[in-house]
């Protein structure tokens, strides 16, 4: 068995953008925003909502989201037999495209509430 919920939205900001999609979603959401490194910055969201982080890309900007689990390997074989497809394993997570081209990435628990929080899937 192993468990997965939605973690969170991530807003791809192509090149240079970050800093001014950091201003942007920062004040158009209402949350402070903090750059966690030079690839990424994290708004403040409340602790019973999603993460929402601006990551900087060198793809097209858009949105796509995080599946946070306790087994990676696990999620993303059950998500290939809804039929997705892996794009890219990396060392810490797994990029995915489901069957309608949405990329999204299977990712290790991000919010500190996973082992406790009513609202995870656990898959047998």
């Amino acid at each position: 068995m192993h468990k997965s919920r939605l973690a969170g939205l991530v807003i791809d900001s192509q090149g240079g953008e970050k800093s001014s999609a950091i201003e942007f979603w920062a004040r158009a959401l209402g949350w402070p925003c903090h750059e966690t490194d030079e690839k990424y910055g994290k708004l403040a969201t409340p602790p019973d909502q999603l993460d929402v982080l601006i990551q900087q890309v060198d793809h097209p900007s858009r949105v796509h989201l995080d599946i946070e689990t306790d087994d990676i390997e696990a999620e993303v074989a059950r998500l290939e037999g809804l039929g997705a497809q892996v794009v890219e394993r990396l060392e810490r997570w797994t990029i995915m495209e489901a069957p309608t081209g949405h990329r999204f990435c299977v990712v290790h628990p991000q919010r500190p509430d996973f082992e406790d929080a009513d609202n995870v899937n656990a898959w047998a």
